[in-house]
């Protein structure tokens, strides 16, 4: 299956709120593109604003396709992702995500 990345996200399904925000006030939407077998894949928006995670309770590997956020693991160690930028988040993870500009990710979460 192919699609057009921009299509896909001008295309994207309103989520609400990002739940457990502590600063701003992070609104989501996406697009699960495929689901089977414990795999989702996706598309997903972030609207600026920050929010702690504990003990991730699966794995995700993501591709930033636009914005800039922050993410910090429980060490305090922090880096900026932007447009390019991959990253894996691994079952147990914890940390913060906090988005700097609005951010659009391509995701794979497996359960």
């Amino acid at each position: 299956m192919t699609a057009d990345t921009a299509a896909l996200i001008d295309d994207l399904e309103d989520w609400g709120p990002r739940n457990g925000a502590d600063s701003g006030t992070p609104m989501m939407s996406g697009r699960v593109l495929h689901e089977a077998g414990g795999v989702e894949v996706g598309i997903w928006r972030c609207t600026p604003g920050g929010w702690s995670i504990t003990d991730r309770q699966d794995t995700e590997s993501v591709l930033i396709l636009a914005g800039c956020a922050r993410i910090t693991d429980a060490s305090g160690d922090s880096s900026e992702i932007t447009a390019g930028s991959a990253l894996v988040l691994p079952k147990g993870w914890s940390g913060r995500w906090d988005i700097l500009d609005t951010v659009v990710k391509h995701y794979v979460i497996v359960r």
